[in-house]
């Protein structure tokens, strides 16, 4: 469960002025416009599913705020991994028992820390969709500008998994990927349950970026591009 007072003033300080920013790295909000479309169905539950339709992929999270976040709990970490005799070799990887007071406390700043990169990227896209109405002179919702997905991909998360044989509740840390739900999950939005979540695979400058479906009852990604875009030069 979030609880802000896990957030240092630091992390706050920082992230304040970046809300509704992208940042720097490889994060961007491209204009891209679909260029194949390898399984129609699902792409029209989506919504996208014209060939030369424009779309636009946004890619950053927590900025500031979720990078001090970290940076403050790996030096909290280190006291307690020398506490509890945890030996590793290297500081990226500093931890803390989840039932501890250091990894309760890392959770609850890690889940605000994702919290604001939910209301960051809705920030940015409200200013993308304001600036296309200003520039093409209609509405948003003339334009069909809806969401078809957001999700984080780095993050720590609790689920269940069959492991052995034995279903068990984990905490699972996803970085630079995510789960990815099956049709017909209980976590997935009503207009996805016949096709399961939208997996978004964003490309390079120089090459397309895909939009999967998975083909298996899994949370790993195990599936097969159906719609292919490319940059809006």
């Amino acid at each position: 469960t979030a609880d802000p007072k896990f957030v240092s003033n630091k992390a706050k300080k920082r992230g304040l002025k970046q809300l509704g920013t992208l940042g720097a790295g490889n994060h961007y909000a491209e204009i891209q416009v679909v260029d194949e479309i390898y399984h129609p169905e699902a792409a029209g539950i989506m919504g996208i599913g014209k060939v030369g339709q424009v779309c636009i992929m946004i890619h950053t999270g927590s900025r500031g705020l979720g990078h001090q976040v970290a940076t403050d709990a790996l030096t909290v970490m280190e006291k307690a991994m020398s506490r509890d005799s945890i030996d590793l070799n290297d500081r990226q990887l500093s931890c803390a028992r989840i039932s501890s007071r250091e990894g309760k406390e890392y959770l609850a700043g890690m889940s605000s820390a994702a919290n604001f990169a939910w209301v960051n990227r809705s920030c940015i896209t409200y200013l993308t969709r304001k600036a296309f109405s200003e520039v093409f002179d209609r509405t948003p919702d003339d334009m069909d500008m809806h969401l078809v997905y957001d999700v984080c991909h780095n993050i720590a998360k609790v689920e269940k998994h069959i492991v052995d044989g034995v279903e068990k509740k984990l905490l699972v840390h996803r970085k630079g990927s995510t789960r990815a739900f099956p049709p017909n999950h209980p976590n997935l939005p009503k207009d996805y349950q016949s096709i399961g979540q939208p997996v978004l695979i964003g490309g390079t400058m120089g090459t397309c970026s895909y939009v999967c479906k998975l083909l298996c009852k899994s949370w790993l990604l195990d599936g097969y591009r159906y719609l292919k875009f490319s940059t809006l030069n």
